[in-house]
């Protein structure tokens, strides 16, 4: 029994799956706090939603094989939410841990396509999280690292690597920047947000689960999140040095 959890943007997503086979999830929005534009906090809503997901399945902690986490990119606040939390369960608990980079988790969620993919997340400041993978015959090939950059960058990107291939953007990104991909790449670009398909956490716990078969556990007390760029505080913290 792997559980995983995603809090690497608005929606925090917590999942339990068993020979790579989904057995719960459960998927919420954190309540806004602040003035407008401000993001939720997930802190509110974690550990109730993952004590929801066992108790649906009738699970305790005790039954938990390991933990996996998304790592990022995404919400910088979101992310160090959801890995602090699983570090105190996992030291509570004595629960080994795997971390799952978050774009290729939202990439593997895609089934029944055959294309590109694109995971696309918005990361403020008019820049995106993304990364480009195909899709074909049931199988993920990465083609590009993690990237934040300009929407039009990803989208060009994806215009020369697809050719004629169609893409799929997956994301809270497509809210603000869909019309640029549907402008740029005509019948080629499709947009979802991801309700048609299972959660980042369920994806999270298959990758998470692969890695668990091998062995190949994280050292919790090193884990950190990956951001890709800096936070504001360490950019301010630069600016005064």
């Amino acid at each position: 029994m792997i559980l995983g959890i995603d809090t690497a943007t608005a929606t925090a997503s917590v999942a339990i799956v068993e020979e790579g086979k989904l057995i719960l999830e459960e998927a919420r929005s954190a309540p806004k706090q602040g003035g407008p534009g401000a993001r939720g906090n997930h802190a509110e809503i974690l550990l109730p939603l993952i004590d929801a997901v066992l108790s649906r399945a009738s699970l305790s902690l005790s039954e938990i094989s390991a933990f996996a986490v998304s790592l990022g990119p995404g919400s910088f606040t979101g992310l160090r939410i959801g890995l602090s939390t699983v570090k105190g369960l996992a030291y509570g608990w004595e629960i080994p841990v795997v971390g799952v980079p978050t774009l290729p988790a939202i990439a593997t969620r895609v089934t029944g396509w055959e294309g590109l993919v694109c995971p696309f997340l918005d990361a403020r400041k008019k820049e995106v999280y993304a990364a480009l993978f195909r899709r074909r015959d049931g199988a993920l090939e990465r083609l590009t690292e993690d990237l934040v950059s300009s929407p039009d960058a990803i989208i060009d990107r994806a215009a020369v690597l697809g050719h004629s291939e169609p893409c799929l953007f997956i994301g809270d990104g497509i809210k603000a920047y869909g019309n640029l991909i549907t402008t740029a790449l005509a019948d080629r670009g499709f947009l979802t947000l991801g309700e048609a398909y299972p959660s980042t956490a369920c994806a999270v716990a298959q990758l998470g689960e692969a890695r668990v078969r091998r062995q190949e556990f994280d050292s919790v007390g090193t884990m950190i999140p990956l951001y890709l760029r800096p936070s504001e505080a360490e950019l301010k913290k630069r600016v005064r040095s």
